[in-house]
């Protein structure tokens, strides 16, 4: 991934408080949306006939998506431009089984899906499961993003033929939180992985059970590429380490608040998977001393975190909502991409924060809160979030040293 350079700049001021900014986010009207005054206007002038011929091909748009899109403060807005519209949006538990409700034949219920990278070039679009963007209208977009995503315009977003077929927005790296009143970021970076096989930190950390990440994670941490195949030798390394690494664990959850928690009382001193996107509801409470490390070294080309970057692509639904790609550029606003990076419970940087006027609406502690200072270096020691290439054997194995 490209570095984010020449992009860390002073804000612009300050919101009195987070309130603040939940109310800047619901009061997001024409002021920055400058379609929205001509398209409404357009809609009054069709009349009667008219607008009864325009509701029933534009009347909903559904919206298949991690958490963030489906809130309020991103929702309520768009809705607010389209009256007439059912607006809905539903957050999803994991990418295999958002696309996996695809493949069951609910191309015919949604028209939006958000997923993170690989997926939208590696199955959804060469499964047929959605279809290109409009080019000409999206493709302006990229030049207002991060230079990762803009120098070139971010290749995971494009099919193999060119196509547009997804934009992306939220991104951050993942790999473990720390405390640093008790591991220091230096020592926690340069130990990388190998710090949860130290004899020393046995019953001192947490599990985050977030499985998919878990198994790339336990991956790195016995030196092996997550995301190439892996022959019965690798299989057995693979199982060393994942009941290695459970043995050691003092707990186990899927609560990212829990594991925070435990953080912060002193139960653990660090867990196992985990970034910018789960420390940093403790980080804006200002608990910095939760501290989400990316290694600075690891097993594939040198590098041992992990980046992931969501894509939002249009279904391939064969009543197609004429809304679907007015939402996608509706997102691209500035105070609209501050509402999604800061949904309620976890906070996370968005490729649109190249754009000044986007950048300007994060306040100082906000940016602390995403670990903004480092993320240029953090990203650059990562890989691109992939799909595993064994993940089937991986997982019995996992779920096995799991139990």
């Amino acid at each position: 991934m490209a570095a984010i350079t020449g992009c860390f700049m002073s804000t612009a001021g300050r919101y009195n408080s987070i309130q603040q900014d939940k109310e800047d986010a619901m009061n997001i009207t024409r002021r920055n949306f400058n379609r929205s005054a001509a398209a409404l206007a357009a809609f009054a002038a069709m009349g009667p006939l008219g607008r009864m011929a325009h509701a029933a091909v534009s009347d909903r748009l559904n919206i298949l998506c991690w958490e963030g899109y489906n809130t309020n403060a991103v929702l309520s807005p768009f809705r607010e431009l389209h009256p007439n519209a059912t607006v809905r949006a539903e957050s999803g538990t994991s990418d295999p089984d958002m696309i996996n409700k695809l493949r069951a034949g609910e191309v015919n219920v949604w028209d939006l899906i958000n997923v993170n990278q690989p997926w939208a070039r590696g199955q959804l679009y060469p499964e047929g499961l959605i279809r290109p963007l409009d080019k000409a209208r999206f493709m302006p977009y990229f030049e207002h993003m991060l230079p990762a995503f803009s120098e070139p315009a971010y290749p995971l977003a494009f099919a193999e033929n060119g196509d547009l077929i997804g934009m992306p927005q939220r991104f951050g790296p993942f790999s473990f939180v720390v405390n640093t009143d008790r591991i220091s970021r230096e020592t926690a970076e340069e130990q990388g992985w190998k710090l949860f096989l130290d004899p020393a930190m046995k019953g001192r950390y947490g599990v985050l059970t977030y499985d998919n990440w878990n198994i790339i994670h336990i991956c790195l941490t016995g030196d092996q590429n997550p995301f190439a195949p892996m022959d019965e030798s690798g299989l057995e390394t693979f199982r060393n380490t994942a009941e290695t690494i459970f043995a050691g664990a003092r707990l186990r959850s899927n609560d990212l608040v829990a594991m925070n928690m435990a953080l912060i009382n002193g139960e653990i001193d660090a867990y196992f998977t985990g970034g910018t996107y789960t420390a940093s509801p403790a980080r804006l409470d200002g608990l910095t001393n939760v501290h989400a490390i990316t290694p600075t070294s690891g097993p594939v080309n040198g590098k041992g975190g992990v980046v992931w970057a969501e894509l939002t692509s249009r279904v391939n639904n064969p009543d197609p909502s004429t809304l679907a790609e007015d939402f996608l550029e509706y997102v691209q606003k500035p105070e609209v991409c501050k509402a999604v990076g800061f949904a309620e419970g976890t906070y996370n940087p968005v490729a649109q924060m190249g754009d000044p006027d986007t950048f300007k609406l994060w306040r100082s502690d906000e940016l602390d809160a995403i670990q903004w200072e480092s993320l240029e270096e953090e990203v650059s020691r990562s890989l691109e979030y992939r799909a595993v290439a064994s993940y089937d054997e991986l997982s019995q194995i996992y779920t096995a040293a799991r139990r």
